[in-house]
């Protein structure tokens, strides 16, 4: 490549366009500017999948531990090249601080969810209330987490619907981990049937509908509890474990309520 020719090319537009800091910007600094912004760019994301794919992976780092690692490595490569260029063109960095405390209250405004998220995500990675792979339930909503992001995190539903909620809401609002201390969870199942039913016979027909279903635990084991004798009711309740991460307490409710009304059927107990 003729580098002569290439900078006698970049001198033809060396038209002044306006003046920063000190430092006359023209028309070719400013395309000197956007490739090696764009070059950057693509290099911080190399390097931060690099850090990812070699690194740490041979750490031992959990996952969520690694990605916000990553995305520290990709913003802090971002700023400081980002500084590296802008000082290498000779604009003098102080004079933005003029202009960013002219437009500072507004800009504040207008960024501040942004910042807010952002921090967010990164105590999200760094404290890991939640992972990627984690069944939560978050304002009715329950899925599985797909993948946290700087600003915003990914929750896949049971119905394949992906929702990106905003990272401070993790923060702020109460969210439901169904597999935070074990994968292993206990399902609360309330039955009510009608009264002068024989309280052991249902117990054996819940009992049967739970070792019917394969979604529910051998250990610990099933077991009924009679919450409530009098009135136009008997109230029960199964208690069962099941895996959180493998599905959801919907689907594990519905196919007990199946077996449990299947049962009720067959035998002389009318449920209330």
């Amino acid at each position: 490549m003729d580098w002569q020719f290439l900078r006698t090319e970049l001198h033809t537009y060396d038209i002044p366009l306006l003046t920063l800091g000190g430092a006359v910007i023209t028309v070719s600094s400013v395309i000197k500017l956007l490739v090696l912004g764009a070059l950057l760019y693509l290099l911080a994301g190399r390097f931060s999948r690099w850090t990812l794919g070699r690194l740490l992976r041979h750490t031992a780092m959990q996952a969520g531990q690694r990605e916000a690692v990553t995305g520290l490595v990709h913003y802090v490569v971002l700023v400081v090249g980002a500084v590296v260029i802008l000082q290498n063109a000779g604009i003098n960095l102080t004079a933005f601080a003029v202009v960013a405390s002219a437009l500072g209250v507004g800009v504040g405004f207008g960024l501040q969810n942004i910042i807010s998220n952002f921090i967010s995500g990164l105590i999200i990675m760094l404290e890991r209330p939640i992972e990627v792979g984690d069944r939560i339930e978050l304002a009715g909503v329950e899925g599985v987490v797909h993948a946290i992001g700087a600003r915003r995190t990914t929750v896949v539903t049971n119905d394949r619907i992906a929702i990106l909620v905003p990272n401070q809401r993790f923060i702020t609002d109460n969210v439901t981990n169904y597999v935070y201390l074990d994968r292993t969870i206990r399902l609360r199942v309330p039955v009510s049937v009608a009264q002068g039913a024989d309280v052991r016979q249902v117990e054996q027909l819940l009992l049967q509908a739970a070792a019917a279903e394969p979604q529910v635990q051998k250990q610990p084991a099933p077991e009924v509890v009679l919450t409530s004798l009098g009135g136009a009711a008997l109230g029960f309740e199964l208690l069962v474990w099941y895996d959180g991460q493998a599905c959801s307490k919907q689907q594990v409710l519905s196919r007990l309520y199946f077996a449990i009304g299947s049962l009720l059927q067959g035998s002389d107990i009318r449920s209330a």
